[in-house]
């Protein structure tokens, strides 16, 4: 990615952080939240390695077509899981905006503009706008509607099946994707 290195830097502590939480929660006895923390998982540990500084290393060219190939895999099993479930459309947003990435760093490597033309393409536009939409709507639902003092959240729950601790997961993936579209 291009841009400062200590903005880099923090996006892959931040996404290094989430993709292993996300293994925590692998730890889930529902199926059901294992399999998407196995996707999160993947995403946060991609976006670490893509959030790396190119000022302090540059993948070699097949490195881009990798993570298209991986990404696009991601891409279609969330597409295959959302027969099931709404919530892996945004694991599809999520891959697909991978892929996306991918592709355009792959075809313009040493570019700090990658994508050629003046202004923000429509399609990084259009990523920008559904997760900036997603961070805050997120952002919105963690804050506790009605907190008692003195409650605890999550009841016990062991580290896999905490579901606030999970959207904090998807808030900071977002939050990561935001920083990361305009960077490319």
């Amino acid at each position: 990615m291009h841009g400062s290195v200590a903005a880099g830097w923090l996006l892959v502590a931040l996404c290094a952080a989430t993709g292993a939480y996300c293994l925590l929660r692998m730890r889930s006895t529902v199926e059901e939240q294992r399999r998407a923390a196995g996707d999160e998982a993947l995403m946060g540990f991609g976006m670490a390695a893509m959030a790396v500084p190119a000022a302090v290393f540059t993948p070699p060219a097949w490195a881009w077509s990798a993570y298209a190939v991986v990404f696009g895999a991601a891409s279609l099993r969330a597409l295959w899981s959302a027969r099931r479930s709404p919530h892996h459309l945004h694991h599809l947003m999520g891959a697909s905006a991978m892929v996306y990435m991918s592709v355009v760093m792959a075809a313009s490597p040493g570019s700090p503009h990658a994508h050629g033309g003046a202004g923000t393409p429509l399609v990084t536009g259009a990523l920008l706008l559904y997760f900036a939409g997603y961070v805050l709507l997120s952002g919105a639902r963690l804050v506790p509607a009605g907190a008692v003092a003195g409650s605890t959240v999550g009841g016990g729950a062991g580290w896999g099946d905490r579901p606030e601790l999970a959207r904090v997961c998807r808030l900071s993936m977002g939050v990561a994707m935001v920083a990361m579209l305009p960077a490319m």
